[in-house]
């Protein structure tokens, strides 16, 4: 009989090895495949037959990005917008998901539900515009960031993580003299790291890869942030080599071109994955990690 339970032990261990294995190739060689393009010469991978390695290894597409004046600028933008953006939104959503634990605060459940209705409908673009614009908003610094100051999907989540915290270690806190401010920010939020690292990168992630917002709701050149800028560079790009297609000897041309739509694409990417991808390793030891381990016993 143990024999059998060791046997399917081992049978049901490497089935799982193999899923975990077969899923992690498919993340990781679509990756490599881009980054080999991003530093292979356009016109040879023109070519095609590039899988995992540089065939003629090449920097021009991080040049030609950099070579643009506003690349610099919009980096700057794009740094300020998400750290700003990502530290306000996260301290703000954490304090209405607190307030809403509060089972004193007046119409709690009213405005729960006023939350979630908001999270079913969408008026659409022009809508915003239309009220981004009357607020001022609109090509300036401010609309990446007092827009996406709350998410209800993220007041929720941090809501439910909230409410798993004993009761008992809140009370213990107000025995002790302390109001709701001290033991939100003595309390809650020490013993929420798990849900406040999950919040932030969500936010980090969101803020700098937003390329819709710089694209339609700010015109100054100086205020649209790398991913904007980034984006319209491959459209311009594209553009010239379909430009270049409709010309008698454009193949050839094309061919003498180190730099390409799809290269430049790869390249982008690489580019914005890069931040994500510093940040990842400081938050995902938070995501295991237990909210009440060892701070309270009932």
């Amino acid at each position: 009989m143990k024999i059998k339970q060791d046997m399917s032990s081992v049978v049901i261990r490497t089935i799982s090895w193999v899923i975990i294995i077969f899923l992690t190739l498919t993340i990781l060689l679509p990756m490599f495949h881009i980054i080999a393009l991003a530093f292979n010469s356009g016109a040879d991978a023109q070519r095609g037959g590039i899988t995992f390695w540089p065939r003629q290894f090449s920097l021009d597409n991080f040049k030609e990005i950099f070579r643009q004046g506003t690349i610099l600028n919009a980096l700057w933008i794009s740094l300020g917008k998400t750290i700003l953006g990502t530290i306000l939104s996260v301290i703000l959503t954490a304090m209405a998901a607190y307030a809403l634990t509060i089972k004193t605060l007046p119409f709690r459940r009213v405005i729960t539900f006023g939350l979630v209705f908001t999270m079913l409908f969408s008026a659409g673009v022009v809508p915003l515009y239309i009220l981004l614009h009357q607020l001022s908003l609109t090509d300036t610094f401010w609309v990446y960031i007092i827009p996406s100051l709350y998410s209800v999907y993220h007041i929720l989540i941090m809501r439910t993580f909230f409410n798993q915290i004993p009761n008992s270690v809140i009370e213990a806190a107000r025995i002790d003299g302390c109001n709701d401010w001290q033991i939100f920010w003595k309390i809650i939020l020490p013993m929420s790291k798990p849900v406040i690292a999950t919040i932030t990168l969500f936010n980090a992630v969101s803020q700098w890869n937003d390329w819709f917002t710089g694209a339609f709701f700010v015109r100054n050149p100086q205020l649209k942030p790398l991913a904007t800028v980034l984006q319209d560079m491959l459209t311009s790009q594209e553009s010239i080599s379909h430009a270049l297609k409709q010309k008698a000897g454009a193949y050839q041309m094309i061919e003498r071109m180190t730099i390409t739509g799809d290269s430049l694409q790869m390249a982008m990417i690489v580019l914005l994955i890069i931040p994500v991808l510093f940040l990842f390793p400081f938050v995902q030891k938070h995501f295991v990690k237990g909210v009440n381990i060892g701070s309270t016993k009932e």
